[in-house]
């Protein structure tokens, strides 16, 4: 039988939820140094920066709960065609919730867009035309298949959406492209780019995060009923190596199994 998705509950984000994703974010970070010396992270956007930002920027309680930002290469799992400094912009988002508001030693003198960690962003970084990221981060692609992320933080929409990969959308039946642009979003701005379902699925660990009574429905959908949701899809296709951090008030109602959270 296939190994399922985790699916781990707690009753505060603040209190709960956020120091155990920022451990598990660090268990991820120190297996993809001693793999390659660099932590290859994606991450989308919504209320997901906000939560990365309670996690990732409270003190280290000791020498194992250290946040190596200089290590990061931060990729975006989607992004929408709008200006970087636009407020529909992933980048902006993340930029505003989180690094801007890294500790002054990860900061450059004047005080500009913290030089660490590495930030490539999407698509300006992404070479759509041959569906693949920065060379300087993955192989080319006549010799690597698949990027192979260590890590991607993501968020789930109302309708089970993740990065820009929407529920009936042709996009889902992508097999090749690394990453896809797409002109006609259910969700505006219509024009976006997104990485591809068999990348998302191909990552080490998968991380998401859904927060709030307004999101029990479909989770209820995503766990219960598949229904060829984009959510469900990564679960199938990653298995355990997906995880789930959400509170109580998202998942009630749900009947899928909560594992206790551990590392």
């Amino acid at each position: 039988m296939a190994k399922q998705a985790n699916l781990y509950s707690f009753p505060s984000v603040k209190d709960n939820l956020a120091p155990a994703l920022r451990a598990y974010v660090i268990s991820c970070q120190e297996a993809g140094l001693a793999r390659h010396s660099v932590f290859k992270v994606a991450v989308s956007g919504g209320s997901l920066p906000k939560t990365l930002a309670q996690a990732l920027l409270a003190p280290p309680s000791g020498p194992n709960d250290e946040v190596k930002w200089d290590k990061w290469e931060i990729f975006f799992a989607d992004e929408r065609a709008v200006p970087l400094d636009h407020q529909d912009s992933n980048y902006f988002l993340l930029k505003q919730e989180l690094l801007d508001k890294l500790p002054a030693r990860h900061r450059p003198a004047d005080g500009r867009t913290p030089s660490t960690p590495n930030i490539w962003t999407t698509p300006r970084s992404w070479r759509i035309s041959t569906s693949k990221p920065s060379s300087r981060s993955f192989a080319s692609r006549d010799s690597v298949k698949l990027p192979i992320f260590d890590l991607l933080l993501l968020g789930c929409g109302p309708d089970g959406h993740t990065c820009s990969l929407f529920p009936g959308h042709e996009l889902l039946r992508e097999t090749s492209a690394w990453v896809a642009p797409i002109e006609d979003s259910p969700k505006p701005p219509p024009k976006r780019v997104t990485l591809t379902l068999p990348v998302v699925t191909h990552a080490v660990r998968i991380a998401f995060v859904a927060t709030g009574g307004g999101k029990k429905e479909i989770m209820k959908q995503i766990f219960e009923e598949g229904a060829g949701l984009p959510c469900a899809l990564v679960n199938e296709g990653a298995g355990e190596r997906a995880s789930w951090f959400v509170d109580t008030d998202a998942v009630e109602g749900v009947s899928y199994p909560r594992r206790p959270f551990s590392l």
